[in-house]
């Protein structure tokens, strides 16, 4: 079915929105019953392709990442990005049910991804397709549906952004009970190694490794960065991994242990980790995938709407795509990320609709605002 163009009229709206509701539902069971864990989204995003494309949306794709841009697409416009993803995490093993399994239950729908970020993902398209045949709107709109968050893969939004062409800030889909993430902490994962020298431990040969370890893990724990943001607060470094020793009688030649850094505004990714080189004796290989710190200005257009609409802004502990946009950009979405990675996890599915139509009246103040005066914020991109 090709989607109509917004009606004026409250009870034709009121219709409107809630065929977008039970749609973004419908495709959020299919997406909940396709198993999808990072770097295995082939399916899920045939689905989201094939959902979009039946709907008379011209979509794009590269790898497992699909997008698409409202009809009136206006190169002289700015453009707004939308943004979640179809990548899970794997099921843990304190399931009691089918994850697998999309079933409505009172009024939660469970199964793995529902909550994160299904539920985003399906209502941000909802908000797109509302949108899509909108002509004269002050501000593009470009929808997509990525893979690759939950490991920080080089083939989720990172690969589609020199494709997908310029744009000017962007709402990415994660859980935040619809409340506005202006900032979040960036991430880097640190694989430390120890070296010593094996030996027999009864006649107490060789060097320890552990024990080397544990002189860089006590630095880890109590050291303190001395900038700290006071929009984010301090980079906060957690060893998380330590595995050391082949068996009882034998000092260990090396200790391998890892370390998880939140990243804050005041440092980048290189100034930490020159900081962290100078202070220990390990060696340490960052991982792939290092996510700097984002944010959005709080006086920025979207972030007003927001208050206006009566949602809270916070600063997120938590990583996400954000951290590969060089723009600004604001997290937002249906859920609740304490459900995240949780044992038969679930949305309400009243969050779904109340998460479209808030979306819808975000963009609304600024594409309609805007119309008649396509300078007023422009400051802010």
């Amino acid at each position: 079915m090709a989607y109509q163009t917004i009606s004026q009229h409250p009870a034709d709206e009121s219709r409107h929105i809630n065929v977008l509701a039970t749609d973004a539902l419908f495709l959020l069971k299919q997406l909940i019953a396709t198993p999808s864990p990072s770097g295995e989204e082939n399916t899920t995003a045939g689905l989201i392709e094939n959902f979009i494309k039946t709907r008379g949306i011209k979509t794009h794709r590269l790898h497992n990442n699909i997008w698409a841009y409202n009809k009136y697409y206006n190169a002289g416009n700015p453009t707004i990005l939308l943004n979640s993803h179809h990548d899970t995490v794997k099921p843990n093993e304190g399931y009691t049910r089918d994850p697998f399994r999309a079933d409505i239950i009172g009024d939660k729908l469970y199964g793995l991804g529902s909550n994160d970020a299904g539920g985003c993902l399906v209502s941000l398209l909802a908000v797109f397709t509302y949108f899509y045949n909108t002509p004269n709107l002050a501000y593009n709109l470009c929808f997509a549906a990525t893979a690759e968050e939950e490991n920080s893969g080089q083939k989720g939004l990172k690969a589609i952004l020199p494709e997908i062409g310029p744009i000017d800030f962007a709402i990415v889909g994660e859980p935040t009970q619809m409340h506005l993430a202006i900032a979040e902490m960036g991430n880097m994962v640190l694989d430390c190694t120890a070296y010593g020298i094996a030996g027999h431990a009864a006649r107490n040969e060789g060097d320890n490794a552990l024990y080397k370890a544990l002189t860089d893990i006590q630095w880890f724990s109590t050291y303190c960065f001395p900038k700290q943001s006071a929009f984010m607060g301090p980079v906060k470094m957690t060893v998380t991994q330590i595995n050391a020793g082949l068996q009882h009688n034998i000092i260990p030649h090396e200790c391998h242990f890892t370390v998880d850094v939140r990243l804050s505004d005041c440092y980048s990714p290189q100034e930490v980790l020159a900081i962290i080189k100078a202070n220990t004796t390990c060696a340490i290989n960052p991982r792939d995938g290092v996510l700097k710190a984002s944010s959005i200005d709080q006086i920025h257009p979207l972030v007003r709407a927001g208050v206006a609409l009566g949602r809270k802004t916070y600063i997120s502990p938590t990583s996400s795509d954000q951290g590969w946009l060089n723009v600004p950009s604001l997290k937002m979405g249906p859920g609740d990320s304490a459900r995240s990675h949780m044992a038969d996890e679930f949305i309400y599915v009243d969050e779904i609709s109340e998460g479209i139509n808030i979306y819808i009246n975000l963009l609304k103040s600024m594409v309609y605002c805007l119309l008649h005066n396509p300078e007023a914020g422009k400051t802010f991109i």
